[in-house]
């Protein structure tokens, strides 16, 4: 089907929970902070608390965008997504650096701030719960024979504490070393994601996620059953239910109802938002910006007790997300020509051709492991030489311009002289 196509949708309320989970890895509201008075308090500076925001508008834009094409599960990790993709704007100029401000919701910030914003962000990150492991690393891989500017690899290497290393592409196991390094920093969760490199690739920007999470209270295996799950058509299948008793944040809304469960200390949390009765989880995405998601998290309020169900699920997920990003904003910088990445080596000849994203999570009663990583392969451009071979059979005619008049019309099939 092609991926402009409306699909059917299927209901996907542990889509929006792994939302909530992803996007909410950034996301501290006070309300949760005064909730959970064991929650190590974050301090960002003001352009930190901005991109926080921007970057949650990209993940958002970008999660609607791809529900429009999926009718399955899926789930996406915004915050490898633009780590990925701000190390490759460092190298970007002109209309090229323009495109991707856009499409990663930075319009406004210079180069720096946004630079000296991530590098904030992913401290605050790695720090906030010692009970939780988040490991966030990027690489660069470029082709050894190619110049890199040491501006580029200094910045990336300074704000994204990204290993930079020229590579032999042409190695028999040039693929199998790069591959090995997302396979480390993902714990073997996302395995062999590039599949292969092309003579023309000449540089892979990659960040990996990698998230560990136990419940701030498990919940017990004893306590989990058999339960029943009405999908989207109204059938209903079984499924194993988790259970347990415990205080919790909840949120009743209109369209939905929403509950945060803690991990660790309860920096990090899942978000699970449930349609109400009649209504699906296209109503919730609806309704779903960066504001009423702000007003959503700060409204939520404890329930000293309450009874949860919540399902096991274990799920991969990967995706092209070339159409996504042209869609918000920088289908310059996939072509070949146009794309301007001169802050990379100096040249115009550089361009993206593809970004991968790959994801995992598996939720159970101890609580959530998820891995996330994202490819930036850049290609180089070079200008094709114009040939026009007449070279085989072949149809010609003599003809004047002015009338249009076919004087002779032959068709060659074997020219002798």
């Amino acid at each position: 089907m092609n991926r402009n196509e409306k699909k059917p949708k299927q209901e996907r309320w542990h889509v929006v929970l792994i939302l909530g989970l992803l996007i909410a890895f950034p996301l501290f509201s006070c309300n949760s902070c005064i909730e959970n008075p064991n929650s190590t308090e974050i301090e960002l500076s003001l352009k930190s608390k901005q991109l926080v925001e921007a970057d949650n508008e990209f993940g958002i834009d970008m999660f609607k965008l791809i529900d429009e094409n999926e009718d399955g599960n899926f789930n996406i990790s915004p915050l490898s997504v633009s780590l990925a993709l701000a190390m490759t704007y460092n190298g970007a100029r002109t209309e090229t650096k323009v495109a991707m401000e856009e499409a990663l919701r930075v319009s406004g910030f210079t180069t720096e701030e946004i630079n000296h914003a991530y590098k904030s962000l992913v401290e605050a990150l790695k720090e906030a719960d010692p009970l939780v492991t988040l490991e966030i690393a990027q690489s660069i891989w470029y082709r050894e024979d190619r110049t890199v500017l040491e501006d580029f690899k200094t910045v990336n290497q300074t704000y994204y504490d990204a290993e930079v290393n020229a590579l032999d592409f042409g190695r028999s196991d040039a693929l199998d070393i790069i591959n090995g390094w997302i396979e480390d920093k993902t714990h073997d969760k996302i395995q062999d994601m590039i599949k292969r490199i092309d003579p023309s690739h000449v540089m892979f920007l990659i960040n990996a996620i990698y998230f560990n999470g136990e419940w701030k209270k498990q919940f017990k295996k004893d306590n989990t059953f058999k339960g029943d799950f009405t999908k989207a058509d109204g059938s209903v299948i079984k499924v194993d239910m988790m259970s347990k008793s415990d205080s919790a944040l909840v949120l009743y809304e209109e369209s939905f109802s929403a509950i945060e469960l803690p991990y660790g200390k309860g920096n990090f949390n899942m978000v699970a938002l449930v349609p109400s009765d009649g209504k699906t989880c296209d109503d919730i995405l609806q309704e779903l910006t960066v504001e009423n998601w702000k007003n959503w998290m700060a409204s939520m309020n404890k329930i000293p007790e309450i009874t949860i169900w919540l399902p096991k699920f274990k799920a991969e997920y990967e995706i092209k997300l070339n159409d996504v990003l042209t869609a918000m904003g920088m289908g310059i910088a996939f072509e070949g020509g146009h794309a301007d990445f001169s802050g990379i080596n100096g040249n115009r000849d550089l361009y993206i051709d593809y970004v991968q994203h790959n994801t995992f999570i598996d939720v159970n009663e101890k609580g959530t492991e998820a891995a996330a990583a994202t490819v930036v392969a850049m290609k180089e451009f070079a200008a094709m030489p114009m040939f026009f071979k007449v070279d085989k059979p072949f149809i010609y005619a003599i003809t004047e311009k002015e009338t249009g008049a076919i004087l002779f019309i032959g068709k060659m099939m074997e020219p002798a002289y």
